[in-house]
């Protein structure tokens, strides 16, 4: 068993999350359900694999941490993968990220959120459970400020799940563990390395929540990820990691620097076949911020339900959006990936123009058909062809235009015998 034949078997599948487990058939998770796939899975076939794809030093880590989490690209599919130790022997966990830049359209977001990254600095959370897509909302965001502004932005991750494709912002992404030893750190030198936008791939310590915050109120965008099942649940973790001593000051800084919170689940929708971004979220406004500085986090779903007029959404709300929705993306249309990743210039040119975008799709007016002439031009080579959607359509340059056009209004020539 090979990581490409896995990788395959799952894309065929359309799964978003591969589990392997000594003695177990592969587990796929597809539109959120398990699914149980071939043969059980020797166990001894998984520790061969993990030594292949860990190296003699990612082995050495994996003995001793009894873990390790990296990302590869398999067969032109993003993965990002977990080696573990169960009872079984080695494991895995493999998810398969998107392989095209992702933007709000793609996704299926609300438009309103592309006002949180209008922000020139302050502090944006997203939140949810695991696996409900907050770090391809966190790239969707980033994407837009890389398509429409120059900023410097700079990503901490562990590991890089979304490789961007610089446009007109400059970007810097850093891997823990391979670039920098820890967040911490990371943290610490990006303050020195001049940021416009600065993504922290996840909140967990104290220390880096500190950090975070202190970038945040010194003039930096900061992105950031909670584990929460609301907006309100998602500040209330910020707050409670701290010491009780200095979760007043905390309550303060967040205050002043919060933009807006975005908590996320994916509900699945059968006449489309695909799970989209259910979201509520909360903006900074000054009624939510003098609530966040007073620690009277109880009121904030009373605030969202009331904070309409400032961008505020609730679950239910939101799930109307998406019924009324009628331009959905779906995966397949996806595909062709409009801000997709150039050949990376060489150093002496990284500030050089960076090549223009394509423009997103837009929805067009159905054309009007044109009438069908009585009898097919008589050529060579197929000059024209009419398409399904009945526009005429030119294929060659050297094609008779006025001849086209007089054909469709009094039919073709009559031919001489």
């Amino acid at each position: 068993m090979g990581i490409e034949s896995i990788i395959r078997v799952a894309r065929e599948q359309g799964a978003s999350d591969v589990h392997l487990e000594g003695g177990m058939p592969m587990a796929l998770r597809v539109r959120g359900e398990l699914r149980l796939v071939g043969e059980p899975v020797p166990a001894s076939s998984l520790t061969a694999l993990a030594r292949e794809l860990l190296g003699d030093s990612g082995w050495d880590e994996f003995l001793e941490r009894c873990s390790h989490d990296f990302s590869r690209t398999v067969e032109g599919q993003r993965c990002r993968i977990n080696v573990l130790r169960s009872a079984r022997g080695v494991g895995f966990a493999i998810r398969l990220l998107s392989s095209s830049q992702a933007t709000l359209k793609k996704l299926n977001l609300h438009p309103d959120l592309r006002r949180l990254v209008e922000s020139s600095h302050g502090l944006i959370l997203l939140s949810g459970p695991t696996g409900s897509g907050k770090t391809s909302t966190l790239a969707a965001l980033l994407q837009e400020i890389n398509l429409s502004e120059a900023r410097h932005i700079i990503t901490v991750e562990s590991p890089i799940e979304y490789s961007l494709a610089p446009r007109k912002s400059f970007i810097r992404q850093r891997e823990v563990g391979r670039d920098t030893p820890s967040f911490t750190q990371a943290l610490l030198d990006a303050l020195r390395e001049d940021p416009d936008v600065l993504m922290v791939g996840e909140m967990r310590e104290p220390e880096v929540m500190r950090l975070t915050l202190s970038a945040a109120e010194t003039g930096h965008l900061v992105l950031a990820t909670v584990h929460s099942a609301s907006t309100t649940e998602a500040l209330q973790r910020v707050v409670a990691a701290f010491p009780p001593e200095q979760q007043n000051s905390v309550c303060m800084q967040l205050a002043d620097c919060l933009v807006g919170v975005v908590c996320q689940r994916l509900r699945f929708r059968s006449e489309l076949g695909i799970r989209v971004p259910e979201c509520e979220i909360l903006t900074g406004s000054t009624p939510v911020k003098s609530l966040v500085r007073q620690g009277q986090f109880f009121k904030l779903p009373s605030a969202i339900e009331t904070g309409a007029a400032d961008g505020c959404w609730t679950f239910s709300r939101y799930a109307e959006w998406l019924n009324r929705k009628t331009d959905w993306v779906l995966p397949t249309a996806a595909e062709e990936d409009i801000a997709a990743p150039p050949p990376a210039p060489p150093p002496e040119l990284q500030g050089a123009r960076p090549a223009r975008p394509r423009p997103v799709e837009r929805a067009t007016p159905a054309p009007v058909p044109a009438p069908k002439p009585r009898h097919a031009p008589h050529t060579e080579a197929p000059a024209s062809s009419q398409a399904e959607d009945g526009v005429f359509v030119i294929q060659e340059e050297q094609d008779d235009l006025a001849a086209i056009v007089q054909e469709l209004e009094h039919g073709p020539p009559k031919r001489s015998r």
